[in-house]
């Protein structure tokens, strides 16, 4: 077998050319069982995702896991499923799309496609095509704002072992985080804000919960910066919505197995603030930029439930950033300042380019 894959055609004169990928976790290809397995022997296969000896996670996952798991997370994923698709493909490509023309508007010339790290379209593929249309600079965007080896170096790792395999590598950039970054911040705070102006500011006693995929404690034992990145992100949100201390929360969702996990944790916070009485909870997820399963199944449905069953009153979740127009011009930004130093505008008619531009939003606000 040969050690580096077949190199495309080459093309003497071809100017070089920029790409950018956005990369999001995964989903699988249906809301079926059979789909919900693969995808699952894949993401849970992955010894960054679960840290535990392979031999004994090898027994638990196939002996286990994969025969009760698939078929309750099918249940969930058809609760939410849309007509495109899953909806984290669905806002995964829309988001690309909507860049393109962002970028585009901003004189930059360049291919913009995206890939999910577990499921399809993969890395390797994306990589491929994008080489094999002349793609000389890759820009990968992991769309997860704060920084976990569970999540961004998986991405990494990933895009690294598809360059182990190239004889004529491209140049290759990656966004570590940006958990911090003001404009993303800022499009965060206006989600809130617009949610406010249908639904009215939170009263005294009120809560805003903001909610981050959990993660072992382990993890922040052994070094890893998740948990410091998601404390920030909720106290520069809370700031920037002037919150009071006791009008929010910062709380960790979707603990898996017995292991202690990053707390306090969202389900027993908002079952606790049921009982207490408590009058009206909104929930916002700012480690997901594009709305999936945990968000729309477990905090939107679930969550909901459980607050209202406990006694609870109100209760609402504010949706991902999804395509808002706040978060598509923080996301450019935040690109072209990774594309620093790489020429990403070629001779073109920016007449044209605009026409281009106007024509990716269009398609974007109609998908």
């Amino acid at each position: 077998m040969p050690r580096f894959q077949a190199e495309p055609p080459y093309q003497h004169g071809t100017a070089p050319r920029t790409a950018i990928v956005l990369v999001n976790l995964g989903t699988p290809e249906a809301p079926t069982a059979p789909a919900l397995k693969r995808y699952l022997r894949q993401f849970l296969s992955d010894p960054r995702v679960v840290e535990i000896p392979r031999p004994v996670w090898w027994l638990i996952l196939n002996g286990i896991i994969l025969n009760i798991r698939p078929k309750k997370s099918a249940e969930k994923y058809a609760a939410v499923w849309m007509p495109e698709g899953s909806p984290l493909r669905v806002h995964t490509e829309r988001q690309a799309k909507l860049l393109t023309g962002y970028l585009g508007e901003r004189g930059h010339h360049v291919t913009v496609a995206w890939a999910m790290r577990y499921g399809a379209p993969s890395i390797a593929d994306v990589l491929d095509k994008l080489k094999a249309a002349g793609a000389t600079r890759i820009l990968l965007v992991p769309m997860y704002p704060q920084y976990a080896a569970s999540t961004t170096a998986t991405v990494v790792d990933d895009a690294c072992r598809w360059l182990l395999a190239q004889r004529n590598q491209p140049e290759m950039r990656f966004v570590r985080n940006f958990h911090d970054d003001p404009a993303y911040i800022e499009a965060l705070a206006q989600t809130v804000r617009s949610h406010w102006m249908k639904h009215g500011r939170l009263a005294a006693g009120d809560q805003l919960i903001i909610s981050f995929h959990g993660l072992p404690r382990r993890s922040l034992d052994l070094g890893d910066p998740y948990h410091c990145e998601c404390l920030k992100t909720g106290r520069l949100l809370a700031e920037r919505l002037n919150l009071a201390t006791e009008q929010f929360k910062i709380c960790f969702q979707s603990r898996f197995g017995k292991a202690e996990w990053l707390q306090p944790y969202t389900a027993p916070t908002l079952e606790a603030l049921g009982k207490a009485g408590t009058g009206r909870v909104d929930v916002i997820c700012p480690g997901f930029v594009a709305d999936c399963l945990e968000t729309l199944e477990e905090i939107a449905m679930e969550g909901k439930t459980s607050f209202l069953a406990n006694g609870g009153k109100e209760y609402h979740y504010i949706p991902a950033l999804n395509e808002d127009p706040n978060w598509l011009a923080a996301l450019t930004a935040l690109v072209e300042r990774h594309l620093g130093g790489w020429p990403s505008t070629e001779k073109a008619d920016p007449q044209a380019l605009t026409a281009t531009a106007q024509r990716a939003k269009a398609r974007g606000a109609r998908t």
